[in-house]
């Protein structure tokens, strides 16, 4: 599965997006900022010790307020917190305990998440008493910091990641494949799956999902255990201008890096359009699965070459995802919806699939005989030996006398080695070289 979810959540001006944008900046922290739809930052990837999670910021929470403003970001805080695995619940050093932060702690104490209980603006350890009120709170020991000054930081995301190990422990999902539905609204992803569903006879149980944006099903066929991720659909960067709406960017996102494989859907009267393109480059980014299908094909008027240009006009676009799966079909008459499944578990198959050292090794020698790195500067890069360490996705390391010797164009070439020695249709891979003396 994908990496833990912290929402970084509290009422209005306590510090939640200094803190957040702290470690969005802060180069030990942060692996990449996700490409977001809006114009405020709230999704990023970080890692701290041996661990890599998503952070999420959300707008103030104030409960007693009614106002529209103030209820939209009260829903987007929600959603947030119900996508979270950790709550970091961030309060008032200097202004103190309030009603609001109490409203705040029952409606964490409702989620049965874990919450982080951080007390912002102690800029001082004559200040660090000001934390005592908030154990009143009642939700664990407050750990104090100092967003803006950088203080306390470390010891904060301790505490953080040590919830990860039983989040990772309740994780026992491991023999279903987790598919993730992706695409502008209206393309058919829902039809798809509800096709898909009620074709199967083996229907496990309906999941519902954390946001009315998003259902999670599970089925179970002759090609496997399956969870159908249907996310809500993205728009343009222009039309996304509800606060509730960006936060169904994040259900996507969240999706993708949980899913296994990634499916976009595109309406085969539109086209794929240019927020296709971005939605489908993240999954590319981390190396998922993918699988492109074409819907609404029965109203293309088409003869025999029809799919095939098609097809070469898509990979023109996509010219990142030549591995990518593609599959014409229409989710209303049911034409080919049979075999989205059955290429979907292909394409699971070889996102898992592992190597023995040995054979692989006897290819890349083979590949280098073949085509010699080339010069890069004085240097010509040595290759000694291959392995693969990981699988889902599939990850390469070559040991090398000189990684600066690498050169771009030839990592493509092994690259294309190895999926044509060993079948990576449908999967990114991902190649490293580490140095080693001879």
């Amino acid at each position: 599965m994908g990496k833990p979810i912290v929402a970084i959540v509290g009422r209005p001006n306590v510090g939640k997006s200094t803190l957040f944008n702290r470690l969005a900046g802060h180069r030990i922290s942060i692996v990449q900022d996700t490409p977001g739809v809006t114009r405020d930052r709230v999704y990023a990837q970080a890692e701290w010790l041996k661990y890599n999670f998503t952070m999420i910021d959300t707008g103030g929470i104030e409960p007693e307020r009614e106002d529209i403003i103030v209820k939209q970001m009260r829903r987007q805080a929600n959603i947030a917190i119900e996508t979270a695995d950790v709550i970091v619940f961030v309060v008032d050093g200097k202004e103190g305990l309030t009603p609001a932060d109490h409203e705040v702690a029952s409606m964490l104490r409702k989620s049965k998440k874990e919450v982080v209980l951080v007390v912002n603006k102690v800029d001082s350890l004559k200040e660090e008493e000001n934390a005592w009120e908030f154990y009143n709170l009642g939700i664990g020991d407050p750990v104090t910091i100092s967003a803006s000054q950088g203080l306390g930081l470390g010891d904060m995301l301790d505490r953080i990641v040590e919830n990860f190990d039983k989040y990772n422990e309740e994780d026992e999902e491991d023999d279903f494949i987790r598919i993730a539905m992706i695409g502008k609204p209206n393309v058919g992803k829902s039809s798809l799956i509800n096709r898909l569903l009620g074709e199967e006879r083996l229907i496990v149980s309906d999941i519902p999902g954390t946001t009315r944006d998003s259902i999670d099903s599970t089925l179970e066929t002759e090609h496997g255990k399956f969870i159908l991720v249907d996310t809500a659909g993205l728009r343009r960067k222009s039309k996304v201008k509800e606060e509730i709406e960006r936060y169904s960017v994040i259900r996507t996102y969240t999706a993708i890096e949980r899913a296994d494989v990634c499916i976009l859907m595109i309406d085969a009267t539109e086209g794929i359009t240019e927020q296709d393109e971005k939605i489908i480059g993240y999954a590319h980014e981390m190396n998922k699965a993918i699988m492109v299908i074409v819907n609404k094909w029965d109203l293309i008027e088409k003869d025999d070459k029809t799919m095939q240009r098609y097809k070469e006009d898509l990979q023109m676009s996509l010219k990142f995802l030549k591995y990518a799966k593609y599959l014409f079909i229409s989710a209303k008459t049911g034409q080919r919806a049979h075999k989205v499944l059955e290429i979907a578990r292909e394409c699971y198959d070889n996102y898992s699939k592992r190597i023995p050292t040995g054979i692989l090794n006897e290819v890349i020698n083979k590949a280098v005989l073949m085509k010699e790195p080339p010069i890069v500067g004085l240097k010509r890069m040595k290759i000694y030996y291959a392995t693969q360490v990981a699988s889902k996705p599939p990850k390469f390391i070559f040991f090398v006398n000189d990684s600066s010797a690498s050169h771009f164009s030839y990592e493509r070439y092994l690259e294309n080695q190895l999926r044509e020695s060993f079948d990576f249709s449908g999967t990114g891979i991902q190649i490293e070289y580490r140095e080693r003396k001879e």
